[in-house]
């Protein structure tokens, strides 16, 4: 009698489990879907189902001149060309700059480095606005340290061009790059120091270690560190907005697509129909998510296995 009272709690509490562990999926799917099928619902309306109040999900008037509409205002494809470009750049220098960095931390000892790394958790926890005001004018009459006036004469304005994100990519302080650094420095803290012993015996310095020993087994991490950057600066709408403000990436084609679309329609933007701008931007947000889902399918399975090595879960 015990033991089947026994058995039978067990199985009431194997049974609660899976029954909560589902109702967190289903929320979080839910959470998560929601607003993708609604937007996909929207975008593929007509404007008068809009005004339908049998229309809640199917339209019944379905159409594609949203898409259509969208591809051409926001000149879709040389715009999704300028910002595969911006984004591959600033991921390739963002991996090796923040490579560079969390191998310094790892392995090199130097005085100082508790204080240099607390500040790089810091540059995580801190929140961007906080600093866009000094960065932004520091861009805007940027100097290099008084060089470019000495020799030029005048400062150089760095806004409305890449230089802000190549730069910032290129000195490890681009977008997130507090939390890639702590990536690698965790990774390359977990491997054994007797690998670069042994290169040390052999002759190797420090560089060759590094690009031919460390990198090597870095692969987890840089897979990890690349596809964050990668996505993270794709729909990345705060810094881009502010530094590329009349270049045709996606953050800022979605920004002006309703004002944009209310000037193509011939009329005055204050009195355009706010629920059709937002019918059409909503198709525009899912033609800038397209290509990372696309890119996700074919890259899923080992951007999950290099979450798994690097430790991030768990």
């Amino acid at each position: 009698m015990p033991v089947s009272r026994w058995l039978s709690l067990d199985h009431w509490k194997r049974w609660l489990w899976s029954f909560i562990r589902l109702t967190l999926i289903a929320g979080l799917s839910f959470v998560i879907l929601y607003p993708i099928l609604q937007k996909i619902s929207t975008a593929v309306k007509d404007k008068a189902d809009l005004y339908s109040p049998v229309v809640v999900w199917i339209p019944e008037n379905f159409t594609m001149s949203n898409f259509l509409d969208a591809i051409r205002i926001m000149d879709y494809w040389e715009t999704l060309f300028n910002t595969f470009a911006l984004s591959a750049t600033t991921t390739v220098l963002t991996a090796a700059s923040c490579a560079l960095a969390g191998y310094g931390f790892a392995r090199l000892k130097f005085k100082g480095s508790q204080f240099m790394f607390a500040c790089v958790i810091l540059t995580i926890l801190v929140p961007p606005t906080t600093i866009l005001i000094p960065i932004y004018l520091n861009l805007k009459d940027f100097t290099l340290m008084g060089l470019i006036p000495l020799i030029t004469g005048k400062s150089a304005n760095l806004l409305n061009s890449y230089w802000p994100f190549i730069l910032t990519s290129l000195t490890a302080n681009s977008l997130k790059a507090g939390l890639y650094i702590f990536i690698f420095r965790q990774f390359f803290r977990g491997i054994p120091k007797e690998v670069e012993e042994a290169a040390y015996i052999d002759g190797a310095g420090v560089g060759t270690t590094f690009t031919r020993i460390m990198m090597p087994n870095a692969i987890p991490a840089v897979i990890t560190t690349t596809l964050f950057s990668f996505v993270w600066q794709w729909n990345d709408s705060f810094y881009t907005t502010t530094y590329l403000t009349s270049s045709k990436v996606m953050s800022t084609q979605l920004s002006s697509l309703p004002y944009n679309l209310s000037i193509m329609l011939g009329g005055d933007p204050s009195k355009a129909d706010p629920f059709y701008l937002s019918m059409v931007q909503d198709t525009g947000i899912l033609l800038a998510i397209l290509p990372l889902i696309v890119i996700y399918l074919f890259v899923q399975r080992y951007f999950v296995e290099s979450i798994e090595r690097t430790g991030i879960v768990g």
